[in-house]
């Protein structure tokens, strides 16, 4: 007879608390961005759901060889072709369908992006709060080193400098710098020379 899998402990109660309070929190972030959708907005995306799908591209290509077909049918026949090669009312109506495309996409794109700014904001915040706590958790820990009498309290440099805070404007800034490294590294031309040296 073989024995049952072991069945991981269940999380204590203020565990599962926070987890489910988490979880709903990021659902309620979801339903307010949600509800903020305008009814244009959710047709369009729909229309771009559908444009992104492979049945879209067989459908183009079936349109456009049903196009040449009928025209070149009505050629054999003798009779007048609503679109005589190079086909151009099928250029127009292609062209048109490109353009109508590239709109709807950046539509989506532009309001996927700006969530996207949203929960990268939200990230930068849980991060700096974890941080903080981190520090804190540190701090507590070299307190209650320098508490117990069995412990030789000693100086740790690396520990100090954890202990403090990071600023988020210090973040910023360095993040500002790193992203300019050519305003930095090029030197300012002396007047009366141009970049490369030259008078």
């Amino acid at each position: 007879m073989k024995p049952h899998p072991a069945v991981p402990p269940a999380p204590p109660e203020s565990e599962h608390d926070q987890i489910s309070q988490n979880i709903e929190a990021v659902l309620e972030f979801y339903a307010r961005e949600e509800l903020k959708i305008s009814r244009s907005q959710r047709i369009l995306e729909r229309i771009s759901g559908f444009i992104g799908q492979p049945v879209f591209l067989g459908f183009i290509l079936l349109f456009v060889a049903l196009w040449m077909v009928a025209n070149s049918v009505l050629h054999q026949y003798g009779k007048a072709e609503f679109d005589p090669a190079p086909f151009f009312w099928l250029q127009g109506i292609v062209g048109l369908g490109a353009l109508l495309t590239a709109t709807i996409v950046l539509i989506k794109q532009n309001r996927l992006a700006k969530l996207a700014e949203q929960r990268a904001h939200l990230d930068l915040k849980v991060t700096l709060l974890t941080e903080q706590k981190a520090a804190k958790l540190i701090d507590l820990l070299e307190e209650l080193r320098r508490d117990l009498p069995n412990v030789k309290n000693r100086h740790d440099p690396a520990a100090a400098m954890l202990q403090q805070p990071m600023s988020p404007d210090l973040v910023l800034a360095a993040l500002d710098e790193r992203g300019n490294p050519d305003e930095r590294s090029e030197p300012a031309a002396e007047p009366g020379k141009d970049a490369d040296g030259s008078a």
